[in-house]
């Protein structure tokens, strides 16, 4: 376990010199206790704060009180708030508790500051690996690792991060599910707002179903004002991101990984199939969004395909990017414009019609 670098872990029991006559200066600048971050923590938030309030109920510990004394069950709590300084000696010999607000200033203002220093070194160290892996990617020798996998979401996340930050040309990505989180879908506007800003091209796709989330159409907002263009489809689609045309990533079975594809025929056929993808795509403006009425229309013949083709509700919803409650609230619409009850019924009655036409 790594301790605050001016602490260290101390030895149990009371201090020395601690004993009538050696009372601190209240608000006096001292020494940094002795203390260990986690398991004296724990001691002061359980029985140490218990002996804290009995002396201060009852105005003090007696010296002889054999709960304090060697051996006693509160002898190491007794130690640790001698430690803090939260109590002092009279001259009597009893243990008067001291303001907690003056000791805490002096623990924990050199925890923040180490935490602090710590979060500047780990930033450091992120430029020196992203600089080492520049390199990495960049060396003739790399293009034989034709696939590679990420695993975890943190590490997918700050690996995707990485790439954008050094993209040149063009972001390509499709994103098939609405509901993302609105701290990374942020995370997301800030990342692709400096890619933009360098010039670099932006192209998204999402399914019809992100119109109708907020969080989403607030991120669209955001990005298309920047100049990325983003469109919607109705049909089912995977994730990708596709950097500069010459690297893909795409979910692994697995989907909490990811792989990483840089084989260049690879990566030309996703291109491909993005590109068919777009051309097939409605514009998502965000909130100015006039396309919205053919939109419906577009979920509505999807939902009617999902029924004919006799996809489960969890499979249907999960094709148009929606729930199971939302994709069974365009069915019951489906029944309403039909006038019938069932689905056996719908299902005869679109037959009907589509033999009609």
């Amino acid at each position: 376990m790594l301790y605050p670098l001016s602490y260290r872990r101390p030895s149990r029991g009371p201090v020395e010199n601690s004993g009538p006559g050696c009372r601190p200066e209240i608000g006096r600048p001292s020494s940094l206790p002795l203390i260990d971050a986690t398991d004296d923590r724990h001691l002061l938030e359980t029985a140490a704060a218990g002996l804290f309030e009995a002396a201060v109920l009852t105005g003090g510990l007696a010296p002889d009180d054999p709960r304090i004394l060697p051996g006693g069950e509160l002898h190491a709590a007794f130690g640790l708030l001698q430690r803090l300084e939260l109590l002092h000696t009279e001259e009597s010999g009893r243990h008067l508790p001291v303001d907690p607000a003056i000791v805490a200033a002096r623990v924990v203002t050199p925890m923040s500051r180490q935490g602090a220093e710590l979060l500047q070194e780990s930033a450091r160290w992120t430029t020196a690996f992203q600089h080492l892996g520049q390199l990495w990617r960049r060396t003739p020798g790399y293009a034989h690792d034709a696939i590679a996998e990420v695993r975890g979401i943190e590490e997918i996340n700050q690996y995707i991060g990485g790439l954008v930050a050094e993209a040149s040309t063009e972001l390509l990505t499709a994103q098939p599910q609405a509901g993302r989180e609105p701290k990374h879908l942020k995370a997301a506007a800030k990342r692709d707002g400096e890619a933009i800003q360098r010039g670099v091209t932006m192209r998204t796709l999402y399914q019809h179903a992100a119109r109708h989330h907020q969080s989403t159409v607030e991120h669209v907002n955001t990005v298309t004002r920047l100049g990325a263009q983003v469109r919607t489809l109705d049909e089912f689609f995977d994730r990708i991101i596709i950097i500069d045309r010459r690297i893909a990533i795409v979910p692994a079975l697995d989907r909490n990984n990811a792989m990483v594809v840089r084989e260049p025929s690879l990566v030309s056929y996703f291109v491909s199939m993005f590109d068919r993808s777009w051309a097939r795509g409605r514009p998502f403006l965000g909130d100015d969004d006039p396309t919205r009425p053919s939109i419906a229309d577009e979920q509505r013949e999807m939902t009617i395909r999902m029924l004919r083709a006799g996809h489960s509700d969890s499979t249907s919803a999960k094709r148009m990017g929606v729930s199971v409650r939302t994709y069974a609230g365009y069915v019951a619409d489906l029944k309403a414009e039909h006038g019938t009850e069932t689905r056996f019924q719908l299902g005869f009655e679109l037959g009907r019609r589509r033999s009609d036409d």
